[in-house]
């Protein structure tokens, strides 16, 4: 349904049953899939694709372009997966030549005022609490939380599964299945609260846990630690995913708070 008050480029794709409320904005090279519901004064700007079952709050900007100087027009776009919640006045910025893709995943829920700059990747499951504010190339993956103003330096990773404390000053990566907090941000245990939320068994989280020991409480040298764990646990999804991550890691790693 089309607001007869809302601003509809005609060449927009939109799928069946999309609500856009009154003084919406959809621009050209737009896709808008089905059933998702767009609330008044939203404004969803050229190079934008929405999935399916989504619902866009008052004041969002989606595919404004990026707020970095070396943008020279190119053709970039955001993309948003199914069932994601976008509350009021978030800003989605469209990608650069970086990675030429600003991207959200499915079932993530943006709370009001989060900003995503150009070419950040949020997975799936994500909580990005008020205020939260992600520079530009971030990488957050599936199933974190980051609470309410929490700011996140450009080219940092954020691991699956982590919970990161309100005003976070993210400047390091910070490795899966952990909680952070304090400043400077460190790691501050495993968020076991969250796995067990999610179905992981105790073993396993307690193996989580040993291994994070290993890598936080033993004095060793990260490479050391590495060398360890791969030594003593047997590989297992958590375990590769932990060893990668921060093996591959470019800006380092949090540090220890415990």
């Amino acid at each position: 349904m089309k607001n007869k008050l809302s601003d509809i480029h005609p060449n927009a794709v939109i799928g069946k049953n999309v609500s856009i409320g009154p003084f919406s904005s959809v621009a050209d090279n737009v896709q808008i899939g089905e059933g998702t519901w767009i609330g008044p004064n939203v404004t969803i700007m050229e190079g934008t694709r929405i999935g399916k079952n989504c619902r866009i709050f008052p004041g969002a900007v989606i595919g404004a372009i990026p707020q970095d100087l070396k943008f020279e027009g190119e053709n970039t776009t955001v993309e948003i997966g199914d069932n994601t919640t976008v509350r009021e006045f978030v800003t989605i910025n469209r990608g650069t030549k970086a990675t030429w893709k600003t991207v959200v995943g499915n079932y993530t829920l943006l709370m009001a005022y989060v900003h995503i700059a150009h070419d950040c990747e949020v997975g799936s499951h994500c909580i990005l609490v008020n205020n939260a504010s992600l520079a530009g190339e971030v990488k957050v993956h599936d199933w974190a939380i980051l609470a309410g103003g929490t700011l996140v330096h450009q080219f940092v990773h954020i691991g699956a599964h982590v919970m990161v404390g309100g005003g976070a000053k993210v400047r390091k990566d910070v490795p899966p299945f952990v909680k952070a907090d304090r400043d400077p941000l460190s790691y501050m245990g495993i968020n076991s609260v969250g796995l067990r939320r999610r179905g992981f068994p105790v073993e396993k989280i307690n193996e989580i846990l040993d291994i994070y020991r290993t890598i936080y409480l033993k004095g060793l040298t990260v490479s050391q630690a590495l060398e360890s764990i791969e030594k003593e646990y047997e590989p297992s999804a958590e375990r590769d995913e932990i060893l990668g991550f921060i093996r591959n890691s470019k800006r380092g790693i949090i540090r220890s708070g415990v």
